[in-house]
């Protein structure tokens, strides 16, 4: 399996450039927005989502400035939502380090995402990219409809497997498939952008499935099991599996367990047990690889290149990642 360094090698340059580029996109003449933007920037993760867009724009074309816009404009959109996640969650860490609310409070962590989400339509605006505008707007409708589906379902603790899909396609696929769709747009390349947006959407189920699977710690290399989505009661495929498929009696324990005891560790690694024995795990860890491999098969018509393979280890990156 290739490395994010390998995978990222045919666009190294252009994400160098693409820092800061994002940093001049950030940039306010409001000092308190400027340190925490600068303090945002500095705390970055692996910046998958812009390297979509660039392995994208690069396997169907040349990059050029508007491909810079497009990644600015997604990572303005996953950035801002990070940012309100943690104000919804009362979270006070990402990535291992203080949140932004945890420092600077709501108040300001929410308006800090409300500036980004203006600097996402002024930026379109003044290069005129409508097009790029239109569908990260569409990301941004989709990502809070899942959101509020999944408060609902979580809520009455009914969510369907297809619920389940429903939510994930809108909540984290979907702006993987906006990156995709919006690198081949950059470029030029319309005709592939449909198909582009298929195998984002295709990877971006992938990874929410590995994710959920690492709640259950299916590998030595990932430790032991966090159970910190039956906690949260979020319904995730190996939780909706077991419950199908379960005995009555198992059945009956898990469900007693998500809705009384989620707050105790004893109870939790009892859920954690039952839904391994149940196949849970097995079956997500189907449904992983039936969907990475589905959006495999949509790059075989494109021709062979240094960014095509880095997208296909991209894909494989997804699926055999151990954290």
């Amino acid at each position: 399996m290739l490395s994010v360094e390998q995978i990222m090698a045919p666009i190294f340059n252009e994400m160098v450039q693409f820092d800061e580029h994002f940093k001049e996109t950030m940039r306010s003449k409001v000092p308190l927005l400027d340190k925490v933007t600068q303090y945002i920037v500095k705390r970055k993760g692996k910046q998958m989502r812009p390297m979509f867009v660039f392995l994208t724009a690069k396997m169907l074309g040349e990059i050029g400035e508007k491909t810079y816009d497009a990644a600015s404009l997604v990572e303005l959109l996953h950035t801002a939502t990070l940012v309100h996640d943690d104000v919804v969650d009362d979270a006070n860490e990402r990535r291992g380090y203080f949140s932004v609310n945890a420092l600077w409070k709501n108040k300001i962590a929410v308006l800090v995402g409300d500036y980004m989400l203006s600097r996402i339509l002024l930026l379109s605006l003044e290069k005129e990219n409508t097009e790029l505008l239109k569908i990260v707007a569409r990301s941004v409708r989709e990502m809070s409809e899942g959101e509020l589906l999944q408060i609902e379902k979580t809520r009455r603790l009914d969510i369907t497997e297809d619920i389940y899909f429903e939510i994930i396609k809108k909540k984290t696929a979907s702006l993987i498939a906006t990156c995709c769709e919006a690198g081949a747009i950059s470029v030029g390349e319309n005709t592939w952008a449909e198909t582009m947006f298929s195998f984002g959407e295709l990877v971006g189920i992938t990874f929410q499935i590995k994710d959920d699977i690492f709640d259950y710690g299916s590998s030595d290399k990932i430790g032991k099991p966090t159970g910190i989505d039956i906690r949260e009661q979020k319904m995730t495929l190996p939780f909706i599996y077991a419950i199908n498929n379960a005995s009555k009696a198992d059945r009956k324990v898990l469900m007693d367990i998500v809705k009384n005891k989620n707050d105790e560790s004893e109870a939790i690694n009892r859920a954690i047990e039952i839904i391994i024995r149940s196949g849970g795990i097995d079956y997500a860890c189907d449904k992983m690889f039936y969907y990475g491999n589905k959006a495999l098969d949509l790059l075989t018509e494109i021709p062979d290149s240094e960014a095509k393979n880095s997208l296909i280890g991209l894909v494989n990156y997804t699926m055999y990642r151990e954290k």
